[in-house]
């Protein structure tokens, strides 16, 4: 069984399509047709933000295509720092690292980004599993050999199961701090069983300080 999942990117663009009614030919006689006043006039369904949100507004065709597209700026340690193409000084970064079984084949996927001050959580973590995985089991990370601690799956998609972590200073320290980390999942036809991946946290204090603050 291949444990594994696609490589994502940091933003995904969502289709939306608009249902489009074809144009029936009127041939209602005159003698036929109803009186101008007493017409019944056909509505849409929904209301204005409804619609609006299903229609394309169009986009300046003499834009920088590049605009919206995700690159990784530079690679720091075992590190990647990925970021969106914006038309702002500074484009919108976070830390991202591909975990495998240990023989190359991709298995998961770490990104994290920074919070604002002023709340518990300092960062923020996506971590990305495959659609195999034992959800009621949980995720669970421990650095260093230490105490794990366990999170939920928030959801699945086409593309695997997501769990998304909140991190208090305690647990930014201990990654600054730590070697590596073990991220490990239950796989959910062998619930007996552990999947371990290494998660390197080798240039992590410096990627931290390189990722942006994510307005939540």
């Amino acid at each position: 069984m291949s444990y594994s999942i696609k490589t994502l990117v940091l933003t995904a663009a969502l289709a939306l399509s608009v249902p489009v009614a074809a144009m029936a030919q009127d041939t209602t006689t005159e003698s036929e047709a109803a009186p101008a006043e007493t017409a019944p006039v056909e509505t849409q369904s929904g209301n204005a933000s409804e619609i609006e949100s299903q229609l394309s507004l169009g986009a300046d065709a003499d834009a920088d295509p590049e605009l919206g597209r995700p690159y990784t700026s530079e690679t720091v340690g075992s590190w990647e720092i990925r970021c969106i193409k914006t038309e702002e000084e500074n484009d919108p970064c976070q830390m991202y690292q591909l975990m495998d079984d240990g023989q190359g084949v991709p298995v998961a996927e770490f990104s994290l980004f920074r919070l604002p001050e002023g709340g518990k959580a300092v960062a923020g973590a996506t971590v990305v599993v495959p659609l195999e995985t034992s959800l009621p089991a949980q995720l669970k990370i421990a650095v260093d050999g230490g105490k794990a601690r366990t999170y939920p799956y928030a959801f699945c998609n086409q593309v695997g199961c997501y769990a998304r972590i909140g991190l208090v200073e305690e647990d930014v320290a201990a990654f600054r701090r730590g070697a590596n980390a073990t991220i490990t999942i239950v796989p959910a036809l062998a619930p007996d069983q552990t999947v371990e991946l290494a998660l390197s946290l080798n240039g992590f204090t410096d990627s931290f300080t390189k990722s942006s603050v994510i307005e939540q």
